[in-house]
């Protein structure tokens, strides 16, 4: 597994990606493991709920903000968090492309080495159970 991640995590956006693909807790414990030895901070957040509500989009960035501030990932300062949520929008926007309601359930990954911020959002929409489809988005940000 070392010799997988060596090759394909090598930046905060890799990291973040590949933290939202993980499937099972020990992978996703693996990933996160192998990302702190690299010098990278990280943290993941699930989410899920109905895209056609502006409530929505907001608990996606407040889930966002808040999973960074308590892993350590940023301070609660201006710059910081404005880099995450400028991040965030970035990658809602890639993940959340459908105009009609759907409901979604997403995994979020958020990974830092200075000076980049990044965040994976990759999931399930659905207008209907029977067309769900697989999406993902990133976003990334200076800090």
């Amino acid at each position: 597994m070392q010799k997988f991640f060596d090759k394909f995590i090598t930046s905060p956006e890799s990291g973040a990606i590949m933290l939202t693909l993980s499937q099972t807790i020990h992978d996703e414990e693996q990933i996160k493991e192998f990302l702190k030895n690299k010098g990278f901070l990280c943290a993941v957040t699930e989410i899920g709920g109905n895209s056609s509500y502006p409530e929505f989009q907001e608990k996606i960035t407040h889930s966002v903000i808040s999973a960074s501030i308590k892993c350590g990932i940023i301070k609660r300062v201006d710059k910081e968090v404005h880099a995450v949520l400028h991040a965030a929008e970035e990658a809602k926007r890639g993940f959340l492309v459908v105009s009609f309601s759907t409901n979604v359930s997403l995994k979020v990954g958020i990974v830092r080495k200075d000076p980049w911020v990044t965040v994976a959002i990759y999931g399930q929409t659905a207008g209907h159970s029977l067309t769900n489809h697989y999406r993902i988005g990133l976003g990334v940000m200076h800090i």
